[in-house]
């Protein structure tokens, strides 16, 4: 199990995210917004404008373990659910840090997390990273599946 950080380490670490937000924006042109939700979850988003999806955001959400993030890929297929499924479960086994899931209303996501223990700046900007990649490479195909007879 992984190491439980008290509130003060908690909050040094979502500093660090703050600041570790600011170079990421400064550094990355497609970022469109990045913002902090406020009250008791210590919660942002990044929001980046895509070529393949207009806009991907990545949610980051610091417990007491784990960073978690994740964004939402796609509404659930009104075709072809079997085959998409099969498709994204296939895709699971080649990454790395995340994982293709089914969330709210069966939507699709894409999520990871990583233990508060090896979080850095390269470590959030490799999972923030991870998911606009991954969204970019599969988003136009998978909708193709789940939505056939719209490109019909």
């Amino acid at each position: 199990m992984s190491e439980l950080f008290n509130e003060p380490e908690l909050g040094v670490l979502a500093r660090r995210i703050d600041e570790w937000l600011a170079a990421y924006s400064y550094n990355h042109s497609n970022i469109a917004a990045i913002d902090r939700l406020e009250g008791d979850e210590r919660r942002w988003f990044v929001r980046m404008r895509g070529e393949s999806k207009e806009f991907t955001t990545v949610w980051l959400l610091l417990g007491q373990r784990t960073l978690k993030y994740e964004t939402y890929v796609m509404p659930a297929p009104e075709e072809n659910a079997e085959v998409l499924y099969e498709n994204l479960l296939r895709r699971n086994e080649k990454l790395v840090g995340a994982h293709f899931s089914i969330g709210i209303e069966e939507a699709i996501f894409l999520r990871g997390e990583l233990p508060l223990g090896i979080l850095c700046e390269s470590e959030l900007d490799r999972a923030i990273g991870t998911l606009f990649q991954v969204v970019e490479q599969v988003f136009p195909s998978i909708i193709r599946i789940g939505f056939a007879s719209k490109f019909s």
